[in-house]
């Protein structure tokens, strides 16, 4: 395990001679982070702009819900991972040299029923390599439980220079909601398991889509999404999918409990109620949150925002109610086999306690059967690790794909 400086994007191997030409790869990436770069640049002045005007802001970053996100409930049947129907779109902000195609598709719900979820797939606007593109399975972020908040309804798509970066490398990115993000089912949030199956079956849909995307992909979560597409891994033991090559967790990884630790001001455990009352339909809200916070919860699924609240919103020892109890030991990673290699890119020890979690549970997945390599990179903020790592990402990725031995520094770890 390696402390990565940030000012380091590309890192030298000090006893290795001084290659005279850099690589196909080093320039693309090269390529891939002055456009990062760019625009990021871009976003933040029309950021800047957009703040002017809240309400304009308001009228520009989000989408419409059109018919295309319309299914009956319950849904014609249908296997997970068969598209409903997908449809050309041009409204995003996308920089030249990208296209993108939204995907409606049948997956499971946390209690297994049959529910759809809609996504995206970027892709270059070029002809694809042989094979086709491979494919980079994009688990986001878990932030809002409205349905009007899917990320395939923002302009910019939420991450939208990462995507495109990814893309502008020779990727097609495969981009799930979740079900209930977009589609008018009820969001499982923060259920790992569920959002990862949502994961997984977004790949054949988008397959059906677009036919020119390859078999071979990998997932890739960035911070709280990181515990998403280990539980990718982990559902992927059972599924045994060929083309899944692995996942990669940006941003360390910490258990669910360990999240609502310390969690007062914030409206998180609005969000988290949410999901557990989407997987134990007897679980009441009012259990854990008090009349301020039931307030709150009862505007959830109207805004894509919920204010921090300078009152208490959950009552004292809300933590040991026996649903959220459950609820975090069915989302606490690193207990069940996996088949395929994670890399996880974490901080540096400028967050000790984070650092510590990242490790206990690598250490965890370790024991489960799979190589997992750990990396870690000095800066302290966790949304700077995505650009940071690109050369990582890239090489790591690159070796999947070329079926080359898998790293791995469990043996570091114990």
């Amino acid at each position: 395990m390696r402390i990565r400086n940030r000012s380091r994007l590309i890192h030298v191997v000090h006893d290795a001679p001084p290659r005279p030409h850099p690589s196909p790869l080093a320039f693309l990436i090269a390529l891939a982070i002055c456009f990062l770069a760019a625009s990021l640049l871009e976003t933040s002045f029309a950021q800047e702009k957009a703040n002017r005007s809240v309400d304009q802001a308001e009228i520009h970053r989000w989408l419409p819900l059109t018919k295309f996100y319309e299914t009956p409930n319950p849904l014609p049947l249908g296997k997970p991972g068969e598209l409903i129907r997908s449809q050309e779109f041009e409204d995003y902000a996308l920089p030249p040299g990208v296209n993108a195609i939204r995907i409606l598709y049948h997956t499971r719900s946390a209690n297994g029923e049959d529910v759809a979820s809609s996504g995206l797939v970027l892709y270059p606007d070029q002809k694809p390599r042989a094979g086709g593109w491979p494919v980079i399975a994009w688990a986001h972020e878990a932030s809002s439980v409205a349905r009007q908040c899917a990320p395939s309804l923002s302009r910019t798509l939420q991450h939208g220079p990462f995507l495109f970066m990814y893309v502008n490398l020779g990727y097609a990115v495969v981009a799930t909601d979740y079900a209930g993000l977009g589609t008018g089912f009820r969001y499982a949030f923060s259920d790992m398991e569920s959002n990862a199956d949502d994961v997984i079956y977004s790949i054949p849909a988008a397959r059906s889509a677009l036919p020119q995307l390859a078999a071979q992909w990998i997932a890739i979560g960035n911070e709280t999404s990181s515990g998403t597409v280990v539980a990718v891994a982990e559902r992927e033991h059972e599924i045994r999918d060929p083309n899944y090559l692995g996942s990669i967790a940006i941003g360390g990884l910490t258990d669910l409990d360990s999240q609502y630790q310390h969690s007062a001001g914030s409206s998180l455990p609005l969000f988290l109620a949410y999901g557990i009352k989407t997987l134990y339909p007897q679980f009441e809200p009012s259990e854990i949150l008090t009349e301020k916070g039931l307030e709150q919860y009862r505007q959830v699924e109207q805004a894509c925002d919920i204010p921090p609240s300078s009152v208490a919103i959950t009552k004292s020892g809300w933590l040991s109610n026996k649903f959220v109890k459950q609820f975090f030991s069915r989302n606490d990673l690193g207990h069940q086999p996996l088949s395929a290699p994670i890399l996880v890119l974490s901080t540096g020890s400028d967050f000790p306690a984070t650092a510590a979690e990242t490790t206990s549970i690598v250490r965890r997945l370790c024991q489960q059967g799979a190589p997992v390599q750990l990396e870690r990179y000095s800066d302290p903020d966790p949304g700077n690790i995505i650009g940071d790592s690109v050369r990582d990402q890239m090489a790591w990725i690159q070796g999947r794909l070329a079926g080359r031995p898998v790293p791995s520094n469990c043996s570091e770890l114990h």
